[in-house]
């Protein structure tokens, strides 16, 4: 496999309608079952679902579709285009994701990934993501399996050394 040189200018920022066609064909070129427009239109519709893109030289070459829970982010859909793998953009978007996670209140990244999607599993896990479970007949495309995999926060010494407000903490 050819690695491409770590793209140093890769800007992340929200999703707008007019990104769709550039997403949707990143999503055709990279999934067998992809999503469709209202697939996606219902999904970001929904109060607590964020899109977001990355783009390079003011093109979009990857996105991410997750929800926001009270104590965790669920990723929905991730995808960088085929030409743009190994060149940081998937780095770069869960970066942004990352730093959205803290010891107070969202502190764990969720997402399933196909069991045949070897890439996707080999590129969460080298993030720090584990496989947590099996969950069996996952998708209603195929027969097959998902694993559901987890990023925990790591807090940082400094961090755990804060005193806490135990009141805002029961509160939620």
């Amino acid at each position: 496999m050819e690695t491409k040189p770590t793209s140093l200018c890769v800007h992340i920022r929200w999703m707008i309608r007019r990104d769709m066609p550039s997403v949707l064909g990143i999503e055709n070129a990279c999934f067998e079952f992809a999503w469709n427009e209202d697939d996606f239109i219902r999904c970001l519709r929904q109060r607590n679902c964020i899109g977001m893109v990355a783009e390079e030289d003011d093109k979009v070459v990857g996105f991410m579709i997750y929800e926001l829970h009270k104590n965790r982010l669920h990723i929905l859909n991730f995808c960088v285009h085929p030409e743009h793998h190994r060149t940081g953009v998937g780095r770069a978007m869960l970066s942004k994701l990352l730093g959205k996670l803290s010891l107070e209140r969202r502190n764990r990244i969720m997402l399933e990934v196909r069991e045949t999607n070897l890439e996707a599993q080999l590129f969460f896990k080298s993030i720090g993501f584990r496989a947590i479970s099996v969950l069996r007949d996952f998708y209603d495309d195929t027969v097959e399996d998902a694993y559901l995999m987890q990023y925990r926060y790591q807090p940082s010494v400094e961090e755990l050394a804060q005193p806490h407000n135990r009141i805002s903490k029961l509160a939620g």
